[in-house]
């Protein structure tokens, strides 16, 4: 793909699918777009493994999008830190059939974001411990008491 620029893909990706644009997912200018195929973007993969050792916070699902058939998702979360930011995240997943068919508005879920850059990405925090969660949930829970 000669001559073809990031900035190019990514309102590639939101003409072909617009449910994916900055405006629907509800999320600002610094959100760098969904990559069509995450595997094949080296940004992509090089933020997955900034994601999986992120910090952990809490999101609440707000609606989801299937992007392909593999099923690969990408799930729109209100997400609340423990430092007690609050933003909109958006994670690119690939989830089971089982796990698709759990997604549910208002779900709690843990997740982890990289503080530094605030680009809206997160990814499902599937090594988190229950133990961990909890201990961020009452973090939080409290927070919110005072």
């Amino acid at each position: 793909m000669f001559g073809w620029n990031k900035q190019k893909l990514n309102n590639l990706m939101e003409q072909l699918r617009p449910d994916l644009s900055r405006e629907s997912l509800g999320v600002g200018p610094n959100f760098p777009g969904v990559a069509p195929n995450p595997l094949l973007s080296s940004d992509a993969r090089k933020r997955n493994a900034e994601l999986r050792n992120g910090t952990l916070a809490l999101g609440v699902l707000v609606d989801w999008r299937e992007v392909n058939s593999n099923p690969r998702v990408v799930l729109i979360l209100d997400v609340e830190t423990a430092d007690g930011i609050s933003f909109r995240g958006i994670a690119d997943e690939s989830l089971t059939i089982t796990a698709l068919t759990r997604l549910a508005p208002g779900q709690t879920m843990p997740v982890r974001y990289r503080p530094a850059v605030m680009d809206h990405y997160v990814a499902l925090a599937t090594d988190a411990s229950p133990a961990q969660i909890q201990q961020l949930s009452d973090l939080i829970a409290s927070r919110k008491q005072t």
